[in-house]
């Protein structure tokens, strides 16, 4: 494949970073975009810990961050991102629908929002915009997340939560304890029952049954 970054740094000047806990799966991205920017530095990172370190240290065109990494959420990495290198665009490449994360992620500053079943080239013209400057995100996301319009209309009790809370309830959602999920968080028990109380509250329920079922309904699970 010819370059795709006509009119941009050429492609030998790119550095890219691969941010995935899956090997497989950053293999199968190292090679779309190798063949799409022959030349171009792609790095592959499995953990938010190393990408952040590694964003710190060095520079980077452009990071592809997947939303779901063994040492916490990828929004807290996006963050931490912004943070260190404010212009540095940030690709949210997700197996999680539009509606789990995408209004999450564009607050937090991702420069674009992608679900890991998009076809090669839409990944590679994402790429090139968000490391020309520009955003990306796909018809499903400008429509029912940047324009604020879901299919059930009106405002959704689990948007009302923070990143945080979204998080637990999610764990929750998911069947997980407290305790299982302050180990996993490394939070104290009584910090997520705090979150927890919060959740039930913002969400208008009343136990751990009811947030259970909502997440079932619109498959907000942390599976």
């Amino acid at each position: 494949m010819t370059n795709a970054m006509s009119g941009a740094p050429p492609a030998a000047a790119l550095r890219i970073m691969l941010v995935d806990d899956h090997p497989v799966v950053r293999r199968g991205l190292r090679d779309i975009l190798a063949d799409a920017f022959d030349g171009a530095v792609i790095h592959e990172v499995g953990s938010g810990r190393e990408a952040v370190t590694l964003v710190r240290g060095e520079l980077w065109t452009a990071v592809i961050l997947d939303l779901s990494l063994p040492d916490g959420s990828g929004l807290d990495v996006l963050k931490r991102i912004r943070e260190i290198r404010p212009r540095l665009p940030v690709l949210i490449l997700s197996m999680h629908a539009v509606d789990q994360f995408a209004r999450r992620a564009i607050t937090a500053g991702a420069a674009g929002y992608l679900t890991k079943d998009t076809a090669d080239a839409e990944l590679v013209t994402a790429v090139t915009r968000v490391m020309r400057g520009g955003k990306y995100f796909g018809p499903d996301v400008l429509e029912r997340i940047a324009l604020g319009l879901h299919p059930d209309g009106g405002d959704r009790p689990h948007e009302r939560l923070s990143d945080r809370e979204y998080q637990v309830f999610r764990m929750i959602g998911s069947g997980r304890t407290v305790s299982q999920i302050a180990q996993s968080l490394t939070l104290s028990v009584k910090t997520v029952s705090t979150y927890r109380t919060r959740i039930l509250e913002k969400m208008g329920m009343q136990t751990n049954a009811e947030l259970t079922l909502y997440a079932a309904r619109h498959d907000l699970g942390d599976s």
